[in-house]
């Protein structure tokens, strides 16, 4: 379960599907032939819709271009993967059923969609397909990868600045603080415990539309923290450790 600190703005499902679905590296097609996995084999347009390049002898793709036109006939599973390794490292899943027509090359398929399913954390959401259309990937998303590793490899003190700015409710039981995720909007905690963990979002005070902005954002949210006490749950760790 996650913890019950209030979260401030956050992309909406539209843009967060598209953001998993700019950044998935593989994509899964399950047909009526069965199911596999196509790696760096999609492209995605700007209005959202999937191109998959497929070997001739796919005969998952074939059972699926040989279905019923105008009903779905595949669905298209994409994940969205923590960047920095935690517990529960899948942070949502998304689903796109549809059917396939050839593209405009040998062994180029374009999908369809007629439904789009985001579940992340909090739970699914069927994302309207008008607003899946017309949604942009988060600015931050191709990025995201790179700027999480850094901040948790390079600087384990700033993660634990930031902890000091988490109601000390969350923070109870903790034994491992890593970022889990970053947005325009803010970002997000994963906070991990003995049995279980939770996520807590630290709202940024403007959107960051990119990484120039995202590192004065980063700064204030740092600046924040100096300025707060130190969780009891973390001084009590420390010392536990010291000990």
């Amino acid at each position: 379960m996650g913890d019950s600190q209030t979260w401030a703005a956050a992309p909406s499902a539209a843009e967060h599907a598209r953001s998993v679905l700019a950044t998935a590296w593989s994509c899964a097609v399950t047909a009526e032939g069965g199911r596999a996995e196509f790696v760096g084999a999609h492209t995605v347009a700007e209005d959202g819709r999937v191109t998959l390049d497929v070997p001739e002898d796919s005969t998952l793709v074939a059972a699926a271009i040989c279905a019923p036109r105008g009903e779905p006939s595949a669905v298209l599973e994409f994940a969205d993967v923590a960047p920095v390794p935690v517990r529960g490292r899948i942070r949502a899943r998304l689903w796109i059923a549809g059917w396939f027509v050839p593209g405009d090359a040998e062994g180029r398929l374009e999908f369809k969609a007629t439904r789009v399913v985001l579940r992340r954390e909090s739970g699914a959401v069927v994302v309207d397909l008008d607003e899946f259309a017309a949604a942009a990937p988060d600015p931050l998303a191709t990025a995201e990868s790179r700027l999480l590793t850094h901040l948790a490899d390079c600087h384990p003190d700033a993660v634990e600045r930031l902890t000091r700015l988490v109601e000390p409710d969350s923070l109870h039981g903790a034994v491992r603080v890593q970022p889990l995720a970053v947005d325009r909007h803010g970002l997000t905690l994963r906070i991990e415990r003995a049995r279980a963990h939770g996520d807590v979002r630290l709202p940024f005070h403007a959107p960051a539309d990119d990484v120039a902005r995202l590192t004065e954002r980063m700064h204030v949210l740092l600046t924040q923290a100096s300025a707060a006490s130190c969780p009891r749950a973390l001084q009590r760790q420390r010392a536990d450790g010291d000990g």
